[in-house]
């Protein structure tokens, strides 16, 4: 039922000139999908406040719930369209008092954790697209069939919607930085282990993918109601800078279950890493921060070890929002392992020496579909500095695309050998002793494999162009920094 459901809304959004893309189909499905879920929400409180016999004050005016403007019904509990405003009506009342109301949330809200909030941020960093108050009235009663009451419809809400976010990913307009594969992340977690009690922290949280995982792995039928609070309340932190990123989480985490996401519209690297206390440090650290991007000056100055490479302040980042024994595992590019520039070697030895990088996941080129990067997965505890590096070389045994995207099935073999890292054809162990102390090199060298290296497949030569373009185009950048 969801599923034609959302067909049938991609549908009516095609049918609206303002609607051009993927991303802007699931940045406006995000916004209705929102207030109905606040509408079911509101409800639910309601209903719960009057069984205990107390007062419920609802978040929003009355003009402004969505059974009043969006889907209000006749006795029989359709949808009364003599009432139900369209056309340009409903074009007005969103654009010049519906959005304008809800944005003022985020101001008069005390907590940044707050649904109040969420309500102010998400409507202050998006706008309504719809162009025709008809499709956009097609839309809305569409969504007005889709429960949020019970865990199952959430469910398959929530996988309806991440299927979303991942064609998004792959419509360019670096719809890609929204996605990680989610195998991927699942496999990252289960190395991690995460346990109830323990906080979770993604500084740069894009669509809330590990996050949300990580729930999916932690939620079980006979958690306790306490645990199931520190589930909900105590557990998932992350920031995000991008508006339409920042959105895409709150709503993914929300169908995922999590009621009131505790994500933050920030710019991560904005905080000087020296300013962080223990406080703020968490048990676990799961992300895929952004390459390049060629951060300012000023920006720069909030980490001990300057570079231009975002992904090399998110990492010093990380390290320090780490508790004493805390868990890491980071997504960066595999020439972070070799680079020889000031600020790839600094940043390597303080992993080296500040943490036990106990295990390094080489990933195959097509990992991150439209991505033209090799990347690699970096295992890391804080606290005790590295003796040994476990090294696996992720080989699926096919060419990484679209039509063969990675599967748990691919990642089966790491996460068994993992623990007792285990030798095999495709993992093998470097002693820190043995690497060369002046560049720190940790580059992915399999002892097992033929010196001479077979021919590369297509696939993977314009990946390495691509990567190399990338490569050059950042160090140009750096250079005009400088000048």
């Amino acid at each position: 039922m969801f599923e034609n459901a959302f067909n049938n809304i991609d549908r009516a959004m095609r049918n609206d000139e303002g609607l051009a893309s993927e991303l802007d189909y699931a940045e406006q499905t995000s916004w209705l999908l929102f207030l109905k879920y606040l509408d079911d929400f509101e409800a639910a409180q309601e209903d719960e406040a009057e069984l205990e016999g107390r007062e419920y004050q609802p978040i929003l005016d009355p003009e402004y719930r969505w059974d009043v403007w969006a889907a209000p019904k006749r006795d029989d509990g359709e949808i009364d369209h003599q009432i139900a405003m369209t056309g340009q009506d409903l074009i007005d009342f969103v654009n010049g008092d519906l959005f304008p109301y809800l944005k003022t949330f985020s101001a008069d809200a005390d907590d940044p954790d707050t649904i109040e909030y969420k309500i102010g941020e998400i409507f202050n960093e998006i706008i309504n697209r719809f162009r025709s108050g008809y499709s956009l009235r097609e839309v809305i009663d569409i969504v007005d069939t889709l429960d949020f009451g019970s865990s199952k419809a959430k469910h398959e809400l929530s996988d309806l919607y991440e299927t979303r976010i991942k064609r998004m990913g792959n419509a360019g307009r670096n719809g890609g930085e929204y996605y990680t594969p989610r195998p991927l992340i699942r496999a990252m977690i289960k190395v991690v282990d995460p346990k109830i009690g323990e906080t979770i922290y993604d500084g740069a949280a894009g669509s809330a993918g590990f996050l949300c995982e990580a729930f999916e792995y932690l939620r079980r039928p006979d958690l306790s109601a306490a645990e199931w609070d520190i589930l909900q309340r105590k557990t998932f932190y992350g920031q995000e800078k991008k508006s339409l990123a920042y959105v895409l989480g709150v709503m993914n985490m929300i169908l995922h279950g999590i009621e009131a996401p505790q994500i933050r519209h920030t710019n991560t690297l904005t905080e000087n890493v020296m300013d962080i206390q223990q406080a703020d440090r968490h048990d676990i650290v799961l992300a895929n921060p952004p390459f390049g991007g060629g951060e300012r000056k000023e920006v720069q100055q909030n980490f001990p070890i300057k570079s231009g490479e975002t992904a090399y302040l998110f990492m010093q980042h990380f390290i320090r929002k780490l508790k004493a024994g805390g868990r890491g595992a980071v997504v960066i590019k595999n020439t972070f392992l070799s680079n020889t520039d000031n600020a790839s070697v600094e940043l390597r030895k303080e992993l080296l020496t500040s943490c036990n990088l106990h295990t390094v996941l080489d990933c195959p080129g097509g990992t991150f579909q439209g991505a033209g990067v090799k990347t690699v997965v970096l295992f890391f505890e804080k606290g005790a500095p590295t003796r040994q590096v476990w090294y696996y070389q992720l080989d699926p045994g096919r060419s990484m695309g679209k039509t063969n995207a990675l599967n748990d099935d691919d990642l089966a073999e790491f996460v068994a050998l993992q623990p007792d890292k285990a030798d095999s054809a495709k993992s093998w162990s470097v002693s820190v002793d043995d690497l060369d102390k002046a560049t720190w090199d940790l580059s992915v060298r399999n002892p097992t494999a033929p010196e001479q290296a077979p021919l590369r497949a297509t696939e993977q030569i314009i990946a390495d162009i691509l990567a190399r373009d990338e490569e050059t185009r950042q160090i140009l950048e750096e250079i005009r920094g400088m000048l």
